[in-house]
């Protein structure tokens, strides 16, 4: 165990200062481009703006649009110029397998740079589909392994790997990370201060429910949050989800780190912002 840089160490909060909640927009709600997504992320009053993808940007570019904005572009996924690595690194073949592993590292040095050039601070890490040919026992502790190393670069860069479970009931059949559980003891084990949980609210009511529970007993190992509604996957109010109630919860525990949007939208650009800033205005204040 790493404890003393790591997580195992740190005492778990009792009462906890309540900061102004940052909220960033989804890309996908607007814009033509990287840069304009941006720039209408700030007309329409939101600090972030998250767009997974950093392959094919013009960095001068998008560092000045950001600057002049004043808006956070919140996390990248791991990526690589290199197709050889694109293919070990997919989820098809993915973390769970050791031979991934180089790829993996020199994949998450190449994002490290980028996210650098545009101030993200969260790469976005994911373990691959299950595999049959050897136990999860192995397949973890593989994971652990790649994500120890990857820590420590992400340590002496200052970068948050934020890794995420998903559904396996409607989206992402196969996939080898679900549980809040699993994906705590993975984070434990690894026990490095830039490795956290990314908490999709939207996987997590798929596979288990009890949002608020395993977000407030598990916050010192959250990093990042995904926000949609269930079923369909679009803005919350369109779903069973209470997120006033969620967002509330999530206050109370001291977080001070951004929350995503990572959904589509049922309504015009306009109707939407209005709706979405109502929700989340009185926790950003």
């Amino acid at each position: 165990m790493r404890t003393v840089k790591g997580l195992n160490s740190q005492p778990k909060p009792s009462e906890r200062q309540v900061f102004p909640m940052k909220f960033s927009a989804a890309g996908g709600w607007w814009g033509k481009d990287w840069y304009d997504k941006v720039r209408l992320g700030e007309k329409y009053g939101f600090p972030g703006v998250e767009q997974l993808g950093w392959l094919g940007l013009d960095f001068d570019l998008a560092k000045k649009t950001l600057d002049e904005t004043g808006v956070t572009s919140t996390a990248i996924v791991i990526q690589s110029v290199k197709k050889e690595n694109m293919e070990k690194t997919a989820w098809g073949h993915g973390m769970v397998w050791e031979d991934s592993r180089p790829a993996f590292l020199e994949s998450f040095r190449e994002s490290v740079e980028a996210a650098k050039k545009m101030n993200v601070p969260n790469i976005i890490a994911t373990t691959g589909n299950e595999r049959f040919d050897v136990s999860r026992e192995e397949q973890f502790e593989i994971c652990v392994k790649t994500l120890r190393q990857m820590a420590d670069i992400a340590e002496a860069e200052g970068i948050m790997i934020v890794l995420e479970p998903l559904n396996v009931l409607v989206n992402h059949m196969g996939y080898f990370l679900v549980t809040t559980e699993e994906a705590v003891k993975m984070i434990k084990a690894v026990d490095s201060k830039n490795c956290k949980l990314l908490f999709d609210i939207y996987h997590q009511q798929i596979s288990e429910g009890n949002v608020i529970r395993n977000i407030t007993n598990n916050i010192d190992y959250i990093g990042h949050f995904h926000i949609a509604d269930n079923p369909g996957r679009n803005q919350p109010g369109t779903g069973e989800l209470c997120y006033t109630n969620i967002f509330k919860a999530i206050q109370a525990t001291g977080y001070d780190r951004w929350l995503a949007f990572e959904c589509g939208r049922t309504l015009d650009v306009p109707d939407l912002v209005r709706e979405m800033h109502n929700l989340i205005d009185p926790f950003s204040k």
